[in-house]
């Protein structure tokens, strides 16, 4: 069976907080905030990129967008792991890795991870109806997304597509908050990260290859088999050309592609790194994607500077 997390015990959570809390924090993954990044940034990069398409100085309603954002993601991934535990808790208990988590170790109740998944969806609602009508639409959509996501992983081998399609659905919304409308360019930048995740999500399951197979679990890592490497290596092909394809679309040069060159090296580094039964490697690099996605938000960043120029 795997191992549990390296850092299991060293974290702030276990560190820090309040013994009651401890089981909270742990059932919406406080103590794991790399995916409050991963879910966060495609959000930013789409506000992001839409300011810079449309040359707009950001105002306080845009700055309120960058807060939103950050916010929801905090209760968005939240309630998405709590509902995921309920779903997963006789599979967390047959994986060393997992058998510690709230639900599947009975220190929270299904009822109670319920409350909580409803209370984190509402206090996002409210926050979704900040934004304009189109991206209040795409945030409804989500839910069927978030949803399916803990089944995928019984039906198809490719439960990973589910979660980039599911995670990066944010890049849409953020878009659409800020010009209400959802364009190719915004589709380009979803596209991108639904690679990007599906590279991320591959190298993360690898940790738990061996478990998925004796209990069932379908994953890319499983399918992929000692292809993996070259997998993760086209999937994240795929994202950068993507994301170079909307800045282009976007007019977003030339100090873009400086920055889309740095995105490139840091996932080319990470296939360089990668060792399919090095389980540990695999955490490092997967938590490393939270600096990939801050270099393409980067990229774009700089790419506005250079508009009209």
């Amino acid at each position: 069976m795997s191992a549990p997390l390296p850092d299991a015990g060293k974290n702030w959570v276990d560190l820090r907080a309040p013994e009651a809390l401890k089981p909270w924090l742990k059932l919406g993954r406080f103590d794991r905030p790399v995916g409050i990044w991963l879910l966060l940034l495609p959000g930013w990069q789409g506000i992001a990129l839409a300011l810079a398409q449309n040359r707009k100085t950001p105002d306080l309603y845009d700055a309120w967008l960058f807060l939103g954002f950050f916010i929801g993601a905090c209760l968005m991934r939240a309630a998405g792991c709590a509902f995921n535990d309920i779903v997963d808790r006789d599979i967390d208990r047959q994986v060393a890795r997992t058998a510690a988590r709230p639900v599947a170790s009975g220190r929270i109740s299904v009822k109670q991870a319920l409350a909580f998944v409803i209370g984190c969806s509402l206090v996002a609602f409210l926050i979704l109806l900040t934004l304009g009508g189109t991206a209040i639409l795409l945030g409804f959509g989500s839910l069927a997304l978030v949803a399916a996501y803990p089944f995928m992983k019984r039906i198809t081998w490719w439960p990973q597509a589910w979660l980039g399609i599911t995670f990066n659905w944010g890049a849409l919304m953020g878009y659409a908050a800020v010009t209400g409308e959802v364009t190719v360019v915004s589709v380009l930048l979803w596209v991108g990260g639904v690679f990007w995740t599906l590279g991320y999500d591959t190298v993360y399951a690898l940790q738990d290859i061996e478990d998925d197979a004796m209990v069932g679990v379908k994953s890319t890592a499983r399918r992929l088999g000692s292809g993996v490497r070259a997998g993760v290596g086209v999937f994240y092909a795929g994202a950068v050309l993507c994301a170079g394809v909307a800045g282009v679309a976007a007019g977003l040069w030339p100090l873009f592609f400086l920055g889309l060159g740095a995105y490139a090296l840091h996932l080319a580094w990470q296939v360089w790194r990668l060792r399919p039964d090095d389980g540990v490697l695999a955490l490092r690099l997967f938590k490393s994607n939270r600096d990939a996605g801050l270099i393409l938000l980067a990229a774009i960043t700089l790419g506005a500077l250079t508009l009209g120029a």
